[in-house]
């Protein structure tokens, strides 16, 4: 990228020139001279502090490798409270201070009160990006029908199967149940859903179909409805803090097979969505940085929209509405169209040729993306779009990949400069912080005292996190499969911990405490069963990969109140650090060399999957087949784990270098066959020497070279080897 542009001591590359001052900076009250003149100054303040915790980042891990190097495994094993102290002696772990409770306020309803789903979405694809902000209200009816929770038996007709709407009509009488239970009788037996005037006070009532009349045990979960009283066309109401609406219609062709004449359940479904600048997206340049920046100004803008044809029709996706009710107070009810925004910027590790310092060096793109992003939602406080993201004023940014309180502190420092800059008050930017590295596992309720002002959430996500664990301890000796690896005390204690320390520090009733990804899109009976167990645990936010999964895991938030789930935990007996700490390796080797050749496989055709997406086409993000065809939504987490995983069996001779590429070879084949349908692909095989195979072969063999084993470096020079060749 030509960087032509200079202002403020910095060369900033044109195309991002122009979009600050044509479009991020009118109408923010931020000119664009302030603009580059205030970047200037806190590149040169907070660029030498950004390196510097780089640096103490690799320092930290030669003396471990060393450490490792110098005693065995059976050592290690029969001396971890050496190992222990020697993190501490290190200053890899830190003593933990005073008990505390974060001070963060005035966060949004969807952060502090209410527990819901929350979706990840690339916000560089436009579509993807309403779609999922879009995604705050969904049709629990089309989920249902749509997706295998409820058993396709193959004999379904063409159009629209009766017999298939009945059970979903059955599955959603149960759900009601649950959630908005009756005095007598059972949602299955209405006839007719009414309403009545009680002194003033509008109330729900039931005919059954015997003819007698029921009402809500709650009156208060009724909130509001549309239509007219006598004849009601939606009810909503409302559970654990969320919101349903029951929609009515008798001359609808599903509300005339309902028994009650219902058509819809529209449930409130992603109550946050992290619009992502990091993981799940390719911007390797000024160009596709602009690109990532221009959609997340237009949703603050509340401009953005993007077209396409469906079905021959063209379709045009706009961010949605608010919705109105009439109140049961006589009050109107408005209720938040859309899901609460949330961006989350890149970590400290990458820096960006978008921008160059005086020296003529590449500036910290962590530092870009802090300044941009919040200057593009500064509109949104500004209320320069027609329809709102925070009510309450807030700017949330969820910051990845941070290793222990001193990089939580630089970026509760650096967040201030920004405020600072931009001209918005103390904690306007709240700070997600992701427990996704050891060494903010293990120090993490210091990471978050260094935040306490302005932290609204944190959460655990294993794949990256598994990454971290193994490029840390890649010489205490081989780790165990993957499979294996979470079966492991390690695991639940990072799990448990993460709650533990949140609600220690106050979280109930201010900030989140999140899990990971739902994995396979298209099977979510599966997620039924199984992700249920997240807000079971006291999380009152769990990652889904798409809006019908999100409206189907809602289903999860109504059957548990989170809240009171966390006041319990509160009493239950700590995680403990050392449990953490214990590495997953493999004592014992009983791998058959069928079982090595099984787990080679297994992830070089995940890494072969992915990265040929993320050179050849971009793509960030996508759902990616697995070595048996099954769907699996895979970003640089993934690819991490997995390339992680072979460097580790390479060190410790488990497999050889050749086997690796023999298996690299022949999973190119599979994955080459797999994409054989997309006319933009370009097969890897039979020559081998296309850069994204280059690529994936450079994350396994030089793995260990890889800082803290991220897939960054390798990827974003491969990619610009590409686009510069084309």
């Amino acid at each position: 990228m030509s960087n032509n542009i200079s202002a403020n001591s910095l060369q900033i590359s044109q195309v991002l020139y122009d979009f600050i001052e044509r479009e991020a900076t009118p109408g923010s009250g931020i000119s664009p001279d302030q603009f580059w003149n205030s970047l200037a100054e806190i590149v040169a303040e907070y660029a030498p502090r950004n390196k510097a915790l780089l640096d103490k980042r690799d320092s930290l891990q030669t003396q471990i490798d060393d450490w490792h190097k110098a005693h065995d495994m059976a050592y290690y094993l029969s001396h971890r409270d050496e190992y222990k102290q020697f993190l501490l002696d290190i200053g890899y772990l830190v003593p933990e201070g005073e008990d505390f409770k974060v001070n963060t306020w005035n966060s949004d309803y969807e952060i502090s009160i209410c527990a819901g789903p929350q979706l990840v979405v690339p916000v560089m694809n436009a579509r993807y990006a309403l779609n999922a902000a879009n995604a705050r209200w969904g049709s629990l009816f089309n989920a249902l029908y749509g997706t295998d929770v409820i058993p396709v038996s193959g004999n379904e007709k063409k159009g629209y199967d009766h017999d298939r709407g009945q059970k979903v009509i059955d599955w959603a009488d149960d759900f009601l149940d649950q959630a908005i239970p009756l005095e007598q009788g059972r949602h299955s037996q209405v006839s007719a859903y009414g309403l009545i005037n009680q002194d003033g006070h509008i109330a729900l009532q039931v005919e059954l179909e015997d003819g007698t009349t029921t009402m809500l045990t709650n009156q208060d979960k009724l909130v509001g409805w549309q239509g007219f009283s006598e004849a009601p066309e939606a009810l909503l109401f409302v559970n654990h803090g969320l919101h349903m609406e029951v929609q009515i219609d008798g001359e609808n062709q599903i509300g005339k097979q309902h028994h009650a004449n219902i058509k819809d359940i529209v449930m409130e479904s992603a109550m946050t969505t992290i619009q992502d600048c990091e993981d799940s997206v390719a911007a390797v340049d000024g160009e596709d940085k602009v690109s990532v920046y221009r959609n997340w100004l237009g949703l603050m803008h509340g401009t953005l929209q993007e077209s396409f044809d469906k079905g021959g029709e063209t379709i045009t996706r706009r961010l949605s509405q608010d919705r109105f009710y009439k109140g049961t107070s006589g009050e109107t009810v408005s209720m938040q169209g859309r899901s609460l925004l949330l961006v989350r910027n890149v970590g400290h590790l990458m820096t960006t040729d978008a921008v160059l310092d005086r020296d003529g060096n590449e500036i910290p793109e962590g530092i870009l993306d802090a300044m941009v992003t919040t200057l593009c939602g500064k509109h949104d406080l500004l209320r320069n779009s027609p329809v709102r993201n925070s009510r309450n004023g807030n700017i949330y940014i969820v910051k990845p990949k941070m290793h222990g309180p001193e990089e939580a502190a630089f970026t509760n420092d650096l967040f201030n400069a920004v405020e600072d800059a931009l001209e918005l008050k103390r904690n306007t930017i709240k700070v997600g912080v992701m427990d996704e590295e050891r060494r903010t596992s293990v120090n993490l309720k210091e990471c978050i005292r260094a935040v306490q002002e302005r932290i609204f959430f944190i959460n655990t996500g294993f794949l990256d996190r598994t990454g971290d664990e193994i490029h840390t301890s890649m010489h205490a000796g081989p780790f165990l499969p993957k499979d294996a690896v979470k079966g492991q005390p390690w695991i639940d204690a990072y799990e448990n911990s993460n709650v533990d320390k949140g609600i220690e520090c106050g979280f109930i009733g201010k900030a989140q405490i999140g899990k990971g990804m739902w994995a396979k899109p298209d099977q979510m009976a599966d997620m039924m069963m199984q992700k249920v167990a997240h807000p079971n645990v006291g999380a009152s936010c769990a990652w889904v990969p798409s809006p019908t999964a999100a409206t189907l895991h809602a289903i999860h938030y109504h059957q548990i109140n989170v809240t009171a789930t966390q006041r319990r935990l509160a009493s239950r007996t700590k995680a403990n650090v050392d449990d953490i700490l214990t590495i997953p390796l493999m004592t014992e080797n009983n791998l058959t060399a069928e079982d090595i050749q099984k787990e080679l496989d297994n992830n070089a055709q995940g890494i072969l999957g992915y990265v040929v997406r993320w050179i050849d086409n971009g793509v960030g993000c996508s759902k990616v087949p697995d070595i048996n065809n099954v769907g699996l939504m895979e970003d640089r987490a993934t690819c991490r784990i997995s390339s992680q995983h072979i460097a580790n069996w390479l060190c410790h001779d488990i497999c050889s270098e050749e086997q690796v590429m023999e298996s690299m070879k022949r999973m190119a084949r599979i994955v080459d066959k797999q994409n054989a349908g997309d006319s933009l692909y370009h097969n890897m095989a039979p020559g081998f020497d296309g850069i994204a195979f280059q690529a994936a072969c450079d994350l396994v063999i030089r793995g260990m070279e890889q800082p803290n084993g991220y897939t960054e470096p390798v990827l974003h020079g491969r990619r610009k080897e590409l686009k510069s060749s084309t």
